[in-house]
């Protein structure tokens, strides 16, 4: 194995170890236009091969696809990595403007075996419930998901944008190994309460988007001109219109520390996120997502980076600028009910 691996950290008081930066895979079938699917299969034996073992995908990646593509490889290597998916978000192929938001009990079995399925695989080792429908209490939604723990199909449990209250509510059911949200230098809203209500609870959280959706990387300044017309990036604010070239005057920070350290802003924006574990003192494992080897090496390079007080200082504005919300539609995140 190579001597570059990542170190390893707990997920979540009773959880599994695994590498301290996972993957995201869902751009490898979803959302950001078209993938080298040879490529992306090499990103995911790379990544396994330099000590990322938390791979996340989720039933609503291409409608299952992402579940599907990333199946031999799961397979292959079983014994050796840590399995996320998620269920809730219910969307139809045939018809792109639904979307639903499910916790009920029904919908929760049906979707296990689904994913169950999709992936070839006996259990899986972190199942998030996707976002939260309120309309469903939380003893109910857990309570299942609890069941599926109790019948060898689920190890862990974990949700996803979810408020303090939330999680504890769902922990006082089942213990839950793991939160998941936007957290990034543009997206900080979960410092004012999760971060806070799972360190107390001593649940690990999965910061997803950690590059502001490559925002952060310096790669983007007019999502109409720069990203491919399926990519679902030129739908959301931050990439359009004037908020594109507001956000992205705000990297001269990111830009001004990347070149005096001979790093990529990727790697100052991806340090910054690792550094948050010790700035909160929580088990913190962000998930980029890449379909390339390069990116990928990147990234985990990041892990060995260390921000020093002044570079911390100099980034610290910069969320409280940030133009645009995280999505259209900000009512199935966490920020959107509290």
């Amino acid at each position: 194995m190579s001597k570059d691996r990542i170190d390893t950290v707990g997920l979540g008081t009773d959880g599994p170890l695994v590498g301290v930066q996972g993957l995201g895979c869902m751009g490898m079938s979803a959302a950001y236009g078209p993938t080298d699917e040879t490529e992306a299969r090499a990103t995911l034996e790379r990544a396994l091969e330099l000590g990322v073992t938390l791979f996340d995908t989720a039933d609503v990646y291409g409608f299952g696809r992402n579940e599907e593509f990333i199946a031999p490889f799961v397979q292959a290597n079983r014994d050796h990595l840590t399995l996320a998916t998620k269920f809730a978000i219910e969307r139809r192929e045939d018809d792109p403007s639904f979307q639903a938001i499910r916790n009920d009990r029904a919908y929760i079995r049906a979707s296990v075996e689904g994913s169950l399925r999709r992936l070839g695989v006996d259990h899986i080792d972190l199942y998030y419930m996707h976002r939260r429908n309120v309309d469903v209490p939380m003893e109910e939604s857990v309570g299942a998901m609890a069941e599926l723990v109790a019948e060898g199909k689920v190890r862990h449990l974990g949700l996803s944008e979810v408020s303090p209250g939330e999680l504890r509510a769902a922990h006082a059911v089942h213990p839950i190994a793991a939160v998941q949200s936007e957290w990034s230098l543009f997206s900080r809203d979960v410092e004012a309460g999760i971060v806070g209500a799972a360190k107390e609870l001593g649940v690990a959280f999965v910061p997803y988007s950690p590059l502001g959706r490559g925002f952060l990387t310096g790669a983007f300044v007019s999502a109409d001109k720069e990203l491919d017309s399926n990519d679902w990036r030129r739908t959301q604010p931050r990439f359009t219109g004037d908020n594109a070239a507001a956000n992205a005057a705000l990297l001269e920070p990111v830009r001004k520390i990347a070149e005096a350290r001979g790093v990529s802003l990727a790697q100052v924006a991806l340090a910054w996120v690792q550094q948050r574990a010790e700035v909160h003192g929580l088990a913190v494992i962000p998930i980029p997502g890449t379909r390339k080897r390069t990116r990928l090496e990147e990234n985990l390079a990041a892990t060995r980076v260390a921000l020093d007080a002044a570079e911390l200082a100099e980034l610290e504005p910069i969320a409280g600028k940030v133009a645009g919300n995280r999505y259209p539609d900000m009512t199935f995140t966490a920020v959107g009910r509290e």
